[in-house]
Parts: C-alpha cells; sequence; structure tokens
C-alpha cells in the first residue's frame, strides 16, 4: 500500500511533466492504488427496505380492508382462501389475486380456522392454607387393579391436609357422585365440617350434586387447574405411599379383598406411619393434638443423651416441631414459618 511520501513524490513527478505511469513506476507505487486515493468513491445511501418503497401497483387500504372483510364474513368463515377467492370470483367481485388474498390471509392470521373462539379466562391457582386440623381436606380417586382383565376398583379418600390424616374413604365398583358425596357425609360424621374441600376436575368433584352439598354445608370448594397435578399434592403423595407399601397387592382378586386391605393399610397409616411432611409424627397424633406430648418425650431423651455425651453433638439436639401453616401452592412472598 502506497505512503503519503511515496503519493507526493508521485505527485511532484507528475508536476514535473512526467506521466502517472512513469512517475507511480518511479516513486513504486501501483497506479491503481494512487487513481484510488486521488479519486475516493462518494458515500452511497443506504438502500431503502422493499416495505417502504414505493409500488405503483400495490393494493390500496381500501382493497386490503375488503379482502379482509370477506375472509372474517360469517358466511365464508368455513371455507379456505383458495375458496372463498373463487365463489366471489364466480358472483363477479374480483379485488386481487389469489396470490394477494393468501398473502394477506397471513399476514392477518387468517389462513386458518377464521371463526370466532370461545376464549376462558386462565385458571386461577388455589392458594390453601391450614392452620390446624379439618379446616382444609384434600380428595381424590385412584384405581386399584383388578386380577379381572378390563376392571378395577375405584379407592374414594380424604385427607386432612394439616395433619395428613384420612379422615374418610371408601372402595368401590364405580366412580359415582352419590359415593363420594357419601364419603364426604361420613367424613363429616365423624370429624367436623371442614372449611375448604379440595380436589381436582373429576366429574365427581365437579358434579352438581357434590356442588349443592358443599353449598348447603357451607363448605368452599376449591379446584385444581386443569391438567396440574401439582395442584393436589397431598392427595398425589398418599396415593404414592399406598402404592409404594411393600405389601401393596398389584392386583385385587375381589371388592372385598380390596376393602379389607385398604382398611388395614389406613389404619396403619393414620396410627402408626411417621410421616416426613409432619416432623415424623403420626397423622392421628397431629390430628388429635397429641403430638407435643411425643415432642416432649422425645426432647426429654435428646437433654438426656446430650448431658450424658456432649462432645458427640456440635450443637443441643432438639425434637422436631410441625409447621404452623400448610399450603397448597404457598406464595413466593409469604415466609416460612415454624412452631
Amino acid at each position: 500500500m502506497a505512503t503519503s511520501i511515496q503519493e507526493t513524490a508521485v505527485a511532484e513527478l507528475v508536476a514535473a511533466g512526467l506521466s502517472v505511469s512513469a512517475a507511480c513506476a518511479a516513486a513504486g507505487v501501483p497506479r491503481a492504488s494512487w487513481y484510488r486515493r486521488r479519486h475516493r468513491p462518494r458515500g452511497h445511501r443506504a438502500p431503502v427496505p422493499q416495505s417502504d418503497r414505493f409500488q405503483p401497483a400495490a393494493l390500496s387500504v381500501q382493497e386490503r380492508a375488503r379482502i379482509v372483510a370477506y375472509l372474517c364474513d360469517e358466511e365464508y368463515a368455513d371455507l379456505s382462501v383458495t375458496a372463498v377467492f373463487y365463489r366471489l370470483l364466480d358472483e363477479g367481485i374480483y379485488i386481487a389475486s389469489q396470490s394477494s388474498w393468501h398473502r394477506i390471509a397471513r399476514q392477518r392470521q387468517l389462513t386458518g380456522d377464521r371463526r370466532r373462539q370461545a376464549t376462558h379466562p386462565p385458571a386461577v391457582i388455589p392458594v390453601l392454607c391450614a392452620t390446624g386440623p379439618n379446616q382444609v381436606w384434600s380428595w381424590d380417586i385412584t384405581m386399584l387393579p383388578s386380577t379381572d382383565r378390563g376392571r378395577s376398583f375405584k379407592l374414594y379418600l380424604i385427607l386432612d391436609v394439616y395433619s395428613r390424616y384420612v379422615v374418610g374413604w371408601r372402595v368401590e365398583d364405580a366412580e359415582r357422585a352419590t359415593l363420594a358425596v357419601a364419603m364426604l357425609t361420613d367424613a363429616i360424621a365423624a370429624n367436623s365440617v371442614p372449611e375448604v374441600l379440595h380436589a381436582d376436575r373429576g366429574p365427581s368433584m365437579t358434579s352438581d350434586l357434590m356442588t349443592e352439598t358443599l353449598g348447603t354445608l357451607g363448605i368452599v370448594k376449591s379446584h385444581s387447574r386443569p391438567h396440574v397435578s401439582n395442584d393436589n399434592p397431598f392427595s398425589e403423595a398418599q396415593f404414592k405411599t399406598m402404592k409404594y407399601a411393600l405389601d401393596y397387592p398389584r392386583r385385587f382378586d375381589t371388592l372385598e379383598h380390596a376393602r379389607h386391605w385398604i382398611d388395614a393399610f389406613i389404619r396403619s397409616y393414620n396410627t402408626e406411619h411417621h410421616h416426613s411432611g409432619i416432623g415424623h409424627y403420626t397423622p392421628e397424633t397431629v390430628h388429635n393434638g397429641t403430638w407435643r406430648i411425643y415432642r416432649n418425650r422425645r426432647q426429654s431423651l435428646l437433654n438426656t443423651a446430650y448431658q450424658q455425651h456432649p462432645e458427640r453433638y456440635n450443637r443441643r439436639p432438639q425434637a422436631e416441631i410441625i409447621n404452623i401453616r400448610t399450603w397448597i401452592n404457598q406464595p413466593t412472598t409469604e415466609l416460612s414459618h415454624t412452631g
């Protein structure tokens, strides 16, 4: 590349009468570089985008509006863009080419179903909090496989969210709203009327009979969002605990067999299962409030062990306590409390 000194030398030689070619050869400068430096190209304006250019053949705003109006007309809502174009053409109406109709339909997102679609508000996230037993109950139905091919039994089960205590259950051949209401009525008679009953959106849960019963009893009904199993976590977790039991039958022989096994399991679950979600106390002790007695016993034993061998502990051991609040979908701004 030529330097400024070389270009100056070329300029002086040209001024002295040498030709450009001879001056460039004498100074060692490529002739093309000399011309490029002496005659720099003028700057070009940025090209105008195609969408901003004037299109003399473009459709007018009114013509575009007519095409959109025909595509959105209820009479043509079930027809494709091509069908609308040719139907109007047969009726003596021509606005633009078929490709223009398709282009405008794509721009306005009118290539699919153009009928008015029903819109539904987003499902409300259920936010429930229990600070004691018999405030929030959760219920669900799960299938119990049978040894008869194509047959299964239905386990209806209501769980107290705070204590995880099974307050009501029944095993039947089928799922019916009348059976669900009967289970709820029996559970209320054995315990008390809850403030809220939470469930998913199964047919028995959303039935008119269940809705009417809850309204009569003054119980607030709560439902999970569609296809969101995490909105009913306590019932789902209880069913998992049951089906992962070591003696859970893969299939039940008869309805009585299913009822007998479920009865034994729920008795054990309520009175013997030390639930990790409630400080490893049993659901029964949390439900009736006697868990504090067992907590004091545990603490007494831990105190004695600490006094005998304090060198074995980094800090004084503490018996677990249960949460003051049990949530379904705890708000992110809500601080967790224990007590």
